[in-house]
C-alpha cells in the first residue's frame, strides 16, 4: 500500500486514502461528507463500500469515531452517490476544457489507435457490445460510472457514450472517483 493510510470506522481496515471517503462533523453536529479532504476538523474515514456504509449506520460508527453523538442524514448513501457522480462529471468537464478528453465513437477510436488514452469512460446505459468493439484487445482502464445524458452535459451535447481521457492527473482522478462511486453503488 502506498501513500497515506487511514482506518475505516466501520470495517477497521487500514486502506489508502484514495479508497476511502472522509467525513467531518459540521457546526450543527451533523456528519458532512468531505470528498476533497479539505474541510476543517478531525476526519472520520469510511471505506467507499455500500456494506461498510450500512455497517457504520447500523452500529453507530460515526458517533463512535466522533467520540460523541452526531446527526447522520437518513439519505447519506444517496447523498454520497449524488456528490460523487457530480464530482466525476465535473472532472470530465475539466478534462474536456483542458483538451485532455474527447467524446464519440470515432474520436475515441482515433485516440485509442494513437495510444493517447489514459482511461476510457463509458456510459452506464451504453451498449456492452459497442464497448467491446471499441476497446478490442487494448489493455487500458475502463470506467463505467455515469449515464449517457450526464456525460453528454460535460461535453455540451445531448449524450456521450464513449469518452477518452488522456493520461495524467485528471485521468487518475477520474479513475479514483469512479472507483469510489462504484463501491457505493447498490449491488444489482
Amino acid at each position: 500500500m502506498k501513500g497515506p493510510l487511514r482506518r475505516c470506522l466501520a470495517t477497521r481496515e487500514v486502506l489508502p486514502k484514495e479508497a476511502m471517503i472522509r467525513f467531518v462533523v459540521g457546526p450543527e453536529n451533523q456528519v458532512v461528507p468531505d470528498l476533497t479532504g479539505r474541510l476543517p476538523g478531525r476526519g472520520m474515514w469510511l471505506k467507499a463500500d455500500a456494506r461498510a456504509l450500512e455497517t457504520a449506520l447500523k452500529k453507530g460508527g460515526f458517533s463512535r469515531a466522533a467520540k460523541g453523538g452526531v446527526k447522520v442524514p437518513d439519505n447519506l448513501a444517496e447523498v454520497l452517490r449524488y456528490l460523487l457522480s457530480e464530482r466525476l462529471a465535473d472532472l470530465l468537464g475539466m478534462a474536456r476544457r483542458a483538451g485532455a478528453a474527447v467524446a464519440g465513437f470515432q474520436k475515441v477510436q482515433e485516440w485509442l489507435q494513437a495510444k493517447r488514452v489514459g482511461v476510457l469512460v463509458e456510459a452506464t446505459d451504453g451498449s456492452e457490445a459497442e464497448r467491446a468493439r471499441l476497446v478490442g484487445r487494448a489493455e487500458l482502464p475502463v470506467v463505467v460510472a455515469l449515464p449517457r445524458e450526464r456525460m453528454g452535459q460535460a461535453f455540451g451535447r445531448e449524450a456521450a457514450v464513449h469518452v477518452a481521457i488522456a493520461p495524467g492527473k485528471l485521468a487518475d482522478a477520474i479513475r479514483q472517483e469512479a472507483s469510489r462511486l462504484s463501491g457505493l453503488s447498490p449491488a444489482d
